[in-house]
């Protein structure tokens, strides 16, 4: 695989992966939007805000292999460069969908529209930061 097809691969697994983690929500919110709201509601939104914090150690570990893959251009050791970035890219990803996974929860117990937006677009927001960057290639 040349170098253009790897940030093409890895740029749409970016976007599949932001459908995945706002899925959720808009399913739910179709389905089971509009309830009551329970005492559960405050809890599930400041856990999906305290969840945005799991994105700190996994942002610094996609960092650092951002910084190897860019260390290993045009050597040998660049796919298994590229596997890796693409491995922990996934974990950092899944870690930034739980704001909007939680967010998807909270439906259930009738959250309101506002902070329902406010998850899903920490969750986007996080998303954003691991884009493969232009520089790198």
């Amino acid at each position: 695989m040349t170098r253009g097809q790897v940030k093409r691969r890895l740029a749409l697994a970016w976007w599949r992966q932001l459908g995945v983690a706002l899925a959720p929500l808009f399913v739910f919110n179709l389905l089971f939007g509009g309830g009551g709201t329970t005492v559960l509601t405050m809890p599930l939104f400041i856990a999906g805000l305290a969840s945005m914090f799991v994105s700190l150690p996994l942002f610094s570990a996609y960092k650092r292999a951002l910084i190897a893959t860019e260390k290993a251009l045009d050597s040998d050791a660049e796919p298994a460069a590229w596997l890796e970035l693409d491995r922990v890219r996934l974990r950092a990803l899944l870690g930034a969908a739980l704001p909007a996974w939680i967010a998807a929860l909270a439906v259930l117990a009738g959250l309101e529209a506002i902070p329902l937006v406010l998850l899903a677009l920490s969750s986007i927001v996080l998303h954003s930061l691991y884009r493969i960057p232009r520089q790198l290639g």
